[in-house]
């Protein structure tokens, strides 16, 4: 018998192993290549979860094999919930994990009258019908670029009247007040990790304009020996993200960088191509609600999961 409940601290470990197996195996099976070279990946993104939402990771336990054959982290965040990195064991394929656990979050979502979202592959027909089956729809659609910055770096001057710098507590309030103008929703809290860095991966970039101070748009990014994604950010336009991307890119010369572009500006999608980037998977943002469509540049990211 499977059942869904919270996780137990003793499990985090399992919980490393399953998103190790799982991802694995479905990258080995349709892509031909794994996505986690050692489980320390996958132990990183358990530890990242629940350091940024303690408490908010599902499992589905299997009561007679006494194992877990599945699991789900959430983030409850004032304007919606997000639903984050889902993971069924192979072992369990055919079984109903993943809808168990997708169900329980939208339950989750409608006992706080919140919208549910999520940025998932587009390249998986399975989960794909895992979600649209309980009711997400989809709302953007994502490149995820990998490309080698060019040793000498990337040339995009920060237009007058604006500088680039690091982001500080203080900004928060700005940050989220940007998103919430661009795309209606609120993830301060995310913020305030970002940029507190105790693990010490996470840098924060804003772009600032010098005659009110006004933040205009704002890049994270995850930059270690596992994970080197640039995002989650926010830009009111094209000329912010370019110059935001290419300050992020300019850290790591000569390393290679995953930046998920949103596929409907062109702009910055040509312009990670002139870099030589190529796609290597596709992903698309999906809303279980009311959904507000941004009017400027949103870059997600997958660790954490940004929706």
């Amino acid at each position: 018998m499977l059942t869904v409940r919270t996780m137990e601290q003793s499990e985090r470990e399992e919980v490393a192993a399953l998103i190790y197996n799982s991802t694995n195996a479905w990258y080995q099976k349709n892509r031909g290549f794994i996505a986690f070279g050692d489980v320390a990946g996958a132990r990183q993104i358990v530890d990242t979860y629940e350091l940024l939402d303690p408490g908010c990771t599902l499992v589905v336990y299997d009561d007679v094999q006494k194992r877990l054959a599945g699991s789900c982290f959430y983030h409850p965040r004032p304007t919606h919930v997000s639903l984050g990195i889902l993971n069924s064991h192979p072992d369990y394929a055919g079984q109903g994990a993943a809808k168990m656990l997708a169900a329980r979050i939208a339950e989750i979502a409608a006992e706080q009258n919140k919208p549910l979202r999520l940025v998932s592959s587009a390249m998986n027909l399975d989960s794909f019908s895992v979600y649209s089956r309980i009711g997400f729809v989809p709302t953007e659609f994502f490149q995820d670029t990998v490309l080698t910055v060019p040793a000498d770096g990337v040339v995009v001057p920060v237009p007058d009247g604006f500088q680039l710098r690091s982001a500080v507590l203080g900004d928060v309030d700005a940050m989220a007040n940007l998103e919430m103008t661009v795309q209606g929703i609120d993830r301060r809290q995310d913020f305030r990790y970002f940029i507190e860095n105790q693990q010490g991966i996470w840098t924060t970039t804003v772009l600032e304009r010098l005659s009110d101070g006004k933040i205009t748009g704002f890049l994270a990014a995850i930059n270690n020996n596992g994970t080197t994604t640039a995002g989650p950010g926010c830009m009111l336009n094209e000329d912010a993200a370019l110059v935001l991307i290419a300050y992020e890119l300019n850290r790591t010369p000569g390393k290679t960088r995953i930046v998920i572009a949103p596929s409907r500006f062109s702009a910055v999608v040509q312009f990670l191509y002139s870099l030589g980037a190529k796609n290597v998977e596709t992903h698309i943002s999906q809303c279980k609600g009311e959904f507000i469509k941004p009017n400027g540049v949103v870059i997600p990211c997958f660790l954490p999961e940004s929706a």
